[in-house]
C-alpha cells in the first residue's frame, strides 16, 4: 500500500484506542471478528490483546471473513475452519454456505469484538459479514464492540440505491453503491433502520478513529483483501467491480486486478494475460489467453474522487461484439438492480444514468445524516 502522509499517519484506528475499549473486556470470554486487516501499530489485534493483560483462555474463538483470517484465500473460495497456528485459537469462517454464527458457536460468549477494514463500496462482502454478525449477537443476547476504521472511499456518495428484490451477499442493504459511512457509522444505520431479522437490535457500542474527518484521505497500512493490492485500486474499486458482472476481465490473475479490464475480443493495444496466482486468484476469466483492453492503472480524476466512473463500462460494451452476451446474472446483483444493465443496453450516456440516480441518493443522504459521527473534512 502507499506510505501515509503525515495527516494521514495521524489518524488512529478504534482499535488503536486501547484506552476506550481494554477495560470492557477484562474478566470476559470474548470472540473476535477479525482477519490481517486488523491491526494495532502493525502488530494483529490478537497479539495487541494477549500482550495487554487478556488471558489466552478469554479468547474463545475467532470469526474471520472472505479470504480468512490472515488474508490469504481468494475472492470466493470456501474458507474452512480450524485453529489459527500462531496462537492456538479456534477460527470459524463466516463465508460460504456458513455466514452467521450460530447459537452453539457462541455458547459461553460474553462479548463479541468487531474489527475489519471496510472499502466504502457495498459490494465489499465485509460489511455482510458485519450484518450477520450483528443479527447472531442480537438474537443471543450478546454485546458488540465495533472498533472503526477510516472509509477509503468516504469522501462521496453515489451510484445506485440497492432494491431489495436484488438482495444478496454482494448487497443486503437499500443503499447506493458509495455509501459515505464508516463501517462504525453503518452499523448504526443497519441497526436504527431495522435491517436485522424481524427489526431486532444489536446492542453495538462503536469506538471511533480518533483525528478523522469525513471524506480525509486515508492510505491503508495494509491490503485489505489480496485483489485490491493498493490504494489506488480501492480507489477505482466502486467503478471497476461492475466488470466483474460481464464477460469482460477485471484483471483477477494479474497484479493489478481492478486497475485494467479486457477480453480476447476487445480492441486495444494494451493487453494481459491472467493466471492462476495462490491465495489470490483462483482459475481467473480466460486464464492463459491473451486479453486487450485498458490499463487504468494511471487514472487519477482532476476533480479528486468524488463520484463513480461509467465510461469504460460504456465504451467496454459499445466495442464488444457480442453484446447480448456482455452481462451476466452477476451484474443485477453487483449493480442493487436491472436498471443500469437496461440503460446502458438502451444506449443510455454516462450524464443521463447519473441522473436517474439522483432522487434515491438526495433520499439517502437525509437518512444518512442521523448514523454520522465524524464531521466533513474541510
Amino acid at each position: 500500500m502507499a506510505a501515509c502522509s503525515q495527516d494521514e499517519a495521524s489518524v488512529r484506528s478504534g482499535a488503536d484506542r486501547l484506552d476506550q475499549y481494554l477495560h470492557l473486556l477484562k474478566g470476559k470470554q470474548i470472540a473476535l471478528v477479525a482477519n490481517h486487516t486488523s491491526l494495532v501499530g502493525g502488530q494483529h489485534l490478537v497479539d495487541t490483546l494477549l500482550n495487554s493483560g487478556i488471558e489466552r483462555d478469554q479468547i474463545v474463538k475467532v470469526f474471520a471473513p472472505e479470504h480468512g483470517f490472515r488474508g490469504d484465500r481468494a475472492a470466493g473460495v470456501q474458507i474452512e475452519g480450524g485453529t489459527d497456528p500462531l496462537t492456538g485459537i479456534a477460527v470459524a469462517s463466516l463465508y460460504g454456505s456458513h455466514k452467521k454464527p450460530e447459537p452453539g458457536e457462541l455458547a459461553g460468549i460474553d462479548l463479541m469484538l468487531f474489527d475489519l477494514q471496510d472499502v466504502g463500496a457495498r459490494f465489499y462482502t465485509y460489511i455482510s459479514t458485519l450484518h450477520y454478525v450483528m443479527e447472531a449477537c442480537a438474537e443471543n443476547d450478546i454485546p458488540l464492540i465495533l472498533l472503526d476504521r477510516p472509509n477509503p472511499n468516504g469522501a462521496y456518495v453515489d451510484g445506485p440505491v440497492l432494491d431489495t428484490a436484488f438482495s444478496s451477499f454482494v448487497g443486503m442493504h437499500p443503499i447506493p453503491v458509495v455509501y459515505g459511512l464508516t463501517i462504525g457509522e453503518l452499523a448504526g444505520m443497519i441497526n436504527g433502520e431495522g435491517w436485522l431479522n424481524k427489526g431486532i437490535k444489536c446492542d453495538v457500542s462503536v469506538i471511533p478513529c480518533a483525528d478523522y474527518s469525513r471524506g480525509q484521505p486515508y492510505a491503508m497500512p495494509v491490503s485489505p483483501s489480496p485483489n485490491l493490492a493498493n490504494d489506488h485500486a480501492v480507489l477505482m474499486y466502486p467503478s471497476t467491480c461492475f466488470f466483474e458482472g460481464t464477460v469482460l476481465s477485471e484483471g483477477r490473475g494479474t497484479d493489478m486486478p481492478f486497475e485494467v479490464y479486457g477480453h480476447p475480443e476487445l480492441p486495444g493495444a494494451f493487453s494481459f494475460r491472467p493466471v492462476t496466482i495462490a491465495g489470490v486468484a483462483r482459475n481467473p476469466k480466460f486464464e492463459g489467453q491473451i486479453c486487450y483492453g485498458q490499463d487504468l492503472r494511471s487514472f487519477t480524476p482532476e476533480e479528486g474522487w468524488a463520484r463513480i466512473y461509467l465510461q469504460w463500462l460504456l465504451e467496454a460494451y459499445e466495442n464488444f461484439p457480442r453484446k447480448e452476451e456482455f452481462f451476466t446474472s452477476y451484474f443485477e446483483l453487483l449493480a442493487g438492480t436491472d436498471k443500469l444493465r437496461k440503460q446502458v443496453e438502451a444506449g443510455w450516456d454516462e450524464s443521463r444514468i447519473r441522473d436517474s440516480w439522483q432522487g434515491e441518493l438526495e433520499q439517502y443522504k437525509l437518512k444518512r445524516r442521523k448514523y454520522l459521527i465524524y464531521e466533513e473534512n474541510r
